[in-house]
């Protein structure tokens, strides 16, 4: 590979550059071209060049070991997470980890609201649909913030539904929940639609909206906001993916172009889990059989 870009007219990198690019030492880059390179040598040159292109995605930049194997057999590559590790430590190549995650206060509580009990505890979904769960998040804009409601499937981690707004008022929920009634096949009269003690949840346009819907309302415990953890874990994984170096979007516009392409191109479809057996939320739907899509 060095060889072949060495002998294009137009690429203007020196030896050293390109033996470090590819994580090989000149030395011993000079000592192959009087030993030919193995079949092996090449595969690992080749291999580790991807796994850097990956490392640099800012998408799949989280990517350890296990998650970039599952890529690179994904790309026709047969690898062990092993041989993969081994790799991507010689090449000093990590996954790129943010700051722990404390979720900002989005949502306030009236306190002469009702709150719904908490169904959620010790209970696992056993089915796509069973389980929504939904919450409210920041991104910030050159003109000011903006708002993304989500509603995710807590079977598979799929985002179902998602609105983007300057302001959060009930509204912004049930516009979300809205999309998830018009895109997918669900059984109304058994799901159950969670989320934490906010405003937009006890309000009594969300509440109407989830009674004509025959759904079943379910909120966390008091003052915990970690208790709707799907959806903290994924506000956390997608602001460390989606955001850019600076910490905000030029326009509302460009934010909005942005959350479509991570959930809709990215997320939902190509994103591995753990949790779903290092496959994507529409992959796991796929190979469980379930009704993805209406």
């Amino acid at each position: 590979m060095i060889t072949s870009l060495r002998s294009e007219p137009s690429f203007d990198y020196s030896l050293v550059e390109l033996t470090s690019l590819f994580s090989v030492s000149k030395s011993g880059y000079l000592h192959h071209l009087k030993k030919p390179m193995t079949d092996g040598g090449k595969r690992k040159i080749q291999i580790i060049a991807e796994m850097k292109q990956i490392n640099a995605d800012s998408k799949l930049a989280a990517y350890g070991s296990p998650r970039m194997t599952e890529e690179l057999r994904d790309r026709g590559h047969q690898i062990s997470e092993n041989t993969v590790a081994r790799w991507m430590s010689e090449a000093g190549l990590a996954a790129k980890h943010s700051k722990p995650f404390k979720p900002p206060k989005t949502t306030t509580t009236d306190p002469a609201a009702k709150y719904s009990p908490n169904l959620l505890k010790d209970r696992q979904p056993e089915q796509f649909g069973e389980v929504l769960v939904s919450d409210i998040t920041y991104l910030r804009t050159r003109q000011g913030w903006m708002y993304l409601a989500v509603v995710i499937d807590l079977y598979s981690r799929a985002v179902l539904g998602w609105q983007l707004d300057s302001a959060m008022p009930a509204g912004l929920v049930t516009r979300a929940l809205d999309e998830v009634m018009a895109r997918w096949s669900l059984d109304r009269s058994s799901i159950i639609f969670h989320s934490d003690r906010g405003s937009q949840y006890t309000s009594d346009k969300l509440r109407k909206r989830l009674k004509k819907l025959r759904i079943t309302q379910s909120m966390s415990a008091k003052g915990n906001c970690y208790d709707n953890a799907a959806c903290e874990s994924f506000f956390s994984t997608f602001k460390r993916e989606l955001l850019p170096t600076c910490g905000h979007f030029e326009s509302p516009f460009h934010a909005q172009a942005a959350v479509f392409e991570h959930i809709e191109g990215f997320y939902n479809t190509r994103r591995k889990h753990s949790s779903l057996g290092m496959m994507s939320p529409i992959e796991y739907l796929k190979n469980n059989r379930a009704a993805i899509a209406a």
